[in-house]
């Protein structure tokens, strides 16, 4: 059998260099504070520390609110 692959570990994986600025890839937890990152899902934002689940929103599913 060949051998996996390692997959990039540590905070290099949350951040992106953008024209000289460090950019964020994933948001901080709401309930846990500032170095509390949420794991991305797909269709919802986890923190792994408390359990709170921020669902994404899509563009084309926001309700009209105009009759």
């Amino acid at each position: 059998m060949s051998e996996k692959k390692k997959k990039e570990k540590g905070v290099y994986s949350y951040y992106k260099i953008e024209e000289g600025k460090i950019v964020r890839l994933r948001p901080f937890c709401e309930r846990c504070g500032p170095g509390y990152f949420m794991a991305d899902h797909g269709d919802r934002y986890t923190c792994g520390h408390c359990g709170f689940t921020r669902y994404k929103t899509k563009a084309g599913s926001q309700k009209n609110k105009t009759p």
